[in-house]
């Protein structure tokens, strides 16, 4: 099974997220829950990586593992980078509740916000 935890701060705002395990749908290399899961990381992942205003840390220690830390270069994020990150964190939730329920033997989505925490 993979396990995905998503963190968000106040307002949504993206922080951090954490991948780690197979899914188990099928075999390595032909599993479509694992291909889900890597499109949408790797998307995020991307998005964040071009924008100037925040730090992004990325760790991928083995396969199958992937984690990444969001970090404001300011003080304080100015509007439109607190939308990107609000958005980018809205596209992972959508994504991975989506995935979680239509395989929950294959995947366990959770978010852990400042404000609150959801499990899906």
């Amino acid at each position: 099974m993979t396990v995905v935890t998503l963190f968000t701060g106040k307002n949504g705002v993206l922080k951090e997220c954490k991948a780690n395990g197979h899914a188990g749908f099928s075999k390595k290399g032909t599993d479509i829950v694992c291909s889900a899961v890597t499109i949408l990381l790797r998307t995020a992942v991307e998005l964040l990586s071009q924008m100037k205003d925040v730090k992004l840390s990325t760790e991928a220690p083995s396969r199958g593992t992937l984690a990444f830390l969001v970090e404001k270069k300011e003080s304080c994020l100015d509007f439109e980078t607190e939308s990107r990150l609000r958005c980018i964190a809205d596209f992972l939730r959508q994504g991975f509740a989506s995935l979680a329920k239509e395989f929950p033997e294959n995947l366990c989505f959770s978010e852990e916000s400042a404000q609150r925490e959801i499990k899906v």
